[in-house]
């Protein structure tokens, strides 16, 4: 008998243990679905993400549950079973779960699809303006070496740069350590700008560096979003599709055992 009592205590005990982790993990995707934005692409794939690693608690819960009337099963036939059965709404819930994980996995492949295609155009575009700007820069200083005159001006502003460096006053104001470190930054660039109009070759060869520098930058950011993107499916993906196979493993045979269940009690009483 108080074996019998202990069983019953730990069925039950399992059983709770069992709804609570399946209404904490139900309550806590309805918390990560607010606010409720289905049609950005950014929420999918952050909500999918989220609900595909906390897609192993309710699957824990039910097994605690069948756990616990696995105990109940062995216990004495004469003894009082429970009045309220719970299998049937876990096995139910666990076919929606397994219908629901099933779906997020197409959906979020093709989000990550457009999220990287997304990523693609903004390196392209970003690297379309640097390649706009290093050409801006170059023409100025083959301006440079064609035009005396803007020469001149290049050397003059040099020379101001260093009495203004010299006497610490820039257009009769006191400089500060971060206004002085600015014109000394733009004393070198200037100075650098200097010694590639007097070689044009060593022009030329500058901006062939940079951009060989920007297609590798570019060639780099595509490779990590594309690894980003294969990490992310491989691990989401892949995992949304074994709860999808666990949840509707576990609702399906649990219905079927059910129903094979009450179709013998059906040829017994006859």
């Amino acid at each position: 008998m108080n074996n019998s009592g202990n069983t019953r205590f730990t069925s039950l005990c399992l059983k709770s243990v069992g709804v609570i982790l399946i209404a904490s993990s139900l309550l806590d995707y309805l918390t990560l679905a607010l606010p409720f934005q289905p049609l950005d692409s950014q929420w999918q794939n952050s909500f999918t993400s989220q609900v595909v690693d906390r897609g192993i608690v309710p699957m824990v819960g039910m097994a605690f549950i069948l756990v616990a009337y696995w105990i109940e099963s062995h216990l004495d036939s004469s003894s009082k079973k429970s009045a309220f059965d719970i299998k049937l709404p876990a096995f139910i819930l666990s076919l929606l779960l397994g219908v629901m994980f099933l779906i997020l996995v197409p959906l979020h492949l093709n989000n990550l699809r457009l999220t990287t295609s997304n990523a693609l155009i903004q390196i392209e575009q970003k690297t379309s303006e640097a390649e706009a700007k290093i050409s801006d820069q170059y023409e100025q200083l083959n301006d440079v070496v064609t035009k005396p005159e803007r020469l001149q001006q290049l050397e003059s502003r040099i020379k101001d740069l260093d009495t203004a460096i010299a006497s610490g006053q820039f257009q009769g104001q006191q400089l500060n350590p971060q206004q002085l470190q600015r014109l000394l930054e733009t004393k070198g660039q200037l100075q650098s700008f200097r010694e590639l109009t007097k070689d044009p070759q060593a022009l030329e060869k500058k901006l062939g560096e940079l951009q060989t520098q920007l297609k590798e930058q570019k060639l780099a950011r595509e490779t990590k979003a594309k690894t980003e993107v294969f990490k992310q499916s491989l691990r989401t993906g892949v995992s949304s599709l074994m709860l999808a196979t666990g949840y509707l493993l576990i609702g399906w045979i649990g219905l079927k055992s059910i129903g094979g269940i009450k179709t013998n009690g059906k040829r017994v009483s006859a």
